[in-house]
């Protein structure tokens, strides 16, 4: 059963096309990574089904809800959530402050969500009333990944999660990321660079290069010379 369905969408940055006729079905309980050298509209294409950007045609399903004219906010109350590249957590305010900011656009608004995340990333309640931004990157992607399950998402949107990670980390937000697909069932978008990390989490892989669909398959058929071919620098 398809989770999100994106049919022939076009994107513009003033004069500038960007996305080309992109089509994208993502199935339920699956990890897809959407993959190609920078530039190429990844986060264009998140941002796109987010809502965050306008697109000039095209259809956004999730499940069998048309979210193409839908803000962003309705987006997050449908259970999508969205992690950022660059975190952009809110830095003045604590890790507790930050988390409970997801609840804003979560239906029941239990507070009890906090502690399922804390069960997740130990070290955010270790520093609760540390302000974010004098965490490391890695506990500010945590706390990133962490704020957008407050929401109690069914699909989870990651833009770069590993970007500037330490090593140890990167292998603790893989965990994550396995787990969160695997055990609680959450479908998963991820945007990645990192060969490696791809290909642990992942499931199936989307291949853009400049703004199109190039290549799709399972992450078992992502061979090297489609590596090399669209994604070596």
């Amino acid at each position: 059963m398809k989770v999100l369905s994106v049919k022939g969408l076009n994107q513009f940055y003033g004069e500038s096309h960007t996305l080309w006729d992109i089509d994208l079905e993502v199935a339920q309980g699956s990890c897809v990574c959407l993959m190609g050298r920078n530039g190429v509209g990844k986060t264009t294409l998140l941002k796109s089904i987010m809502g965050l950007l306008p697109v000039k045609s095209g259809i956004i399903m999730f499940g069998d809800k048309d979210l193409t004219k839908q803000a962003a906010e309705q987006r997050a109350r449908v259970g999508i959530g969205y992690v950022p590249q660059g975190r952009e957590i809110f830095p003045q305010l604590s890790v507790e402050e930050n988390l409970k900011i997801g609840l804003s656009s979560r239906a029941d608004k239990s507070i009890n969500a906090i502690e399922k995340v804390y069960d997740m990333f130990p070290v955010l309640k270790e520093m609760l009333n540390r302000r974010g931004g004098d965490l490391s990157g890695g506990q500010q992607q945590q706390l990133a990944i962490g704020r957008a399950l407050m929401l109690n998402p069914s699909m989870l949107l990651l833009d770069e999660p590993t970007e500037g990670i330490q090593p140890n980390i990167v292998a603790e937000i893989g965990d994550v990321i396995l787990r969160l697909n695997e055990e609680e069932k959450i479908t998963v978008l991820i945007v990645e660079q990192k060969l490696p990390f791809a290909r642990r989490v992942g499931k199936q892989f989307v291949i853009l290069d400049r703004g199109r669909n190039v290549a799709k398959g399972e992450m078992a058929s992502l061979d090297s010379e489609l590596v090399k071919k669209y994604l070596t620098v």
